[in-house]
């Protein structure tokens, strides 16, 4: 047997497996492997990455969940029309695209679904257990990438869908990346159980415009001692995203991550306010601008306004295959926990991490170097305690998850 074909594969299950992110992850990953566009966008692709042993981008294999039946190689037809990828770049990779849209499973609570809390965990656990049999794979890592839920009502509240597919990945011995602002595993059921799992996990809402942006300027303004008197946003975005956006109380959940960015890097919260309106037409694309007023010396009054237009898919797809890759090593060299060094990532860092992106890059490149030369098992001599990514056995779903059956 070749090297290529002995090598050790490892699976990339995708929440919202048939939306635009996804769907331009398997189809970038797929173009990217056969040579078509180089990885513009991959941070794992720089040198700074270079001998860490992550998994190569041909070794990865794509399977998902999601509510709805649209095939993936249709879908990509829909996102090249619209822009999001470049004409010639879904047609070569076609096989590929079929083969991911064969291991998508059906998602939940569909309406009129009459399955338990309980019942769906189990159903989408033995989907994932199964894809990672039939493949053989060393591990699999699950991410979330679908439209963002409503904001959570409390910690009573009944834990959504996205704490759900958290605890399956859990249940299924799965490393979990929440790249979306959803609850997720902020929900304390699902916190308790990552805590006793001994799995990596991180998380949340990907950072791929604006408040990476703002992680840049808010150090900045502090760093040159000039006084931020209001920091106001407005986004335009339509697709999926801005359809689920226009429920306020998801918008609200997207719009935490980015204030508390200001807050955290400025120390202090300034006037101001960030919207979110939903524009059809816009598709995948969106603007992201800003208003900033600020004094300087002697009390000057100056405004820095940016806008940031971009394609949001485009975006987060090669952010996506980063944390696959660096969350299947951090499982391989037995890491749990939050993984605190991949706050580069996200608007809403799990675990403790810095807020300015600066600070965020070397924590992240120096995750990479403690990476290089670890054994399996061996926690990369980080500071997490190492852990198993076991499956859960019986008695510990019964004692952890009570309140879903």
């Amino acid at each position: 047997m070749s090297a290529s074909l002995s090598r050790p594969r490892v699976g990339v299950w995708l929440i919202g497996a048939r939306g635009s992110v996804a769907t331009t992850v398997v189809t970038g990953c797929a173009a990217v492997t056969a040579g078509l566009h180089p990885p513009t966008g991959m941070v794992t692709e720089t040198p700074a990455f270079t001998g860490s042993g992550l998994p190569a981008l041909s070794d990865l294999v794509f399977g998902g969940h999601d509510t709805v039946d649209c095939p993936l190689p249709k879908r990509a037809e829909t996102l090249t029309a619209g822009g999001v990828l470049p004409p010639g770049t879904a047609s070569p990779v076609a096989a590929e695209l079929a083969a991911a849209d064969r291991e998508i499973r059906p998602g939940g609570p569909t309406p009129g679904d009459t399955r338990s809390e309980a019942e769906l965990i189990t159903a989408f656990a033995d989907d994932i257990r199964d894809f990672v049999h039939r493949h053989e794979l060393e591990r699999a890592v699950v991410v979330n990438v679908a439209s963002t839920e409503p904001a959570c009502q409390g910690p009573d509240a009944p834990p959504p869908a996205s704490t759900l597919y958290a605890l399956a990945a859990l249940r299924a011995g799965c490393p979990y990346v929440n790249f979306t602002p959803s609850e997720g595993m902020h929900h304390p059921v699902a916190a308790r159980e990552a805590e006793r799992s001994g799995l990596p996990y991180a998380g949340r809402d990907g950072k791929t415009g604006q408040t990476l942006l703002r992680s840049v300027l808010g150090p900045m303004f502090a760093q040159r001692a000039l006084s931020v008197r209001a920091w106001s946003g407005t986004n335009l975005l339509g697709g999926g995203d801005g359809a689920a956006l226009a429920d306020p109380a998801a918008a609200a959940a997207k719009n935490a991550g980015k204030e508390r960015v200001l807050t955290d890097t400025l120390g202090a919260t300034p006037q101001g306010e960030t919207h979110i309106d939903d524009v059809p037409a816009l598709g995948d694309w969106k603007t992201a601008w800003d208003h900033i007023a600020f004094d300087g010396f002697l009390g000057t009054r100056m405004i820095l306004q940016t806008t940031w237009q971009g394609c949001d898919s485009a975006l987060a797809a090669p952010l996506v295959l980063d944390l696959a890759r660096l969350t299947a090593r951090a499982h391989e060299t037995g890491l749990s926990g939050p993984l605190d060094a991949l706050a580069f990532y996200f608007k809403d860092p799990v675990g403790d991490a810095p807020s300015g992106l600066a600070e965020q890059y070397e924590a992240l490149t120096g995750f990479a170097r403690s990476l290089r030369g670890a054994e399996p098992g061996e926690g990369a001599g980080l500071r997490q305690d190492p852990g198993e990514g076991r499956e859960l056995g019986s008695a510990e779903q019964a004692k952890g998850m009570g309140g879903l059956r």
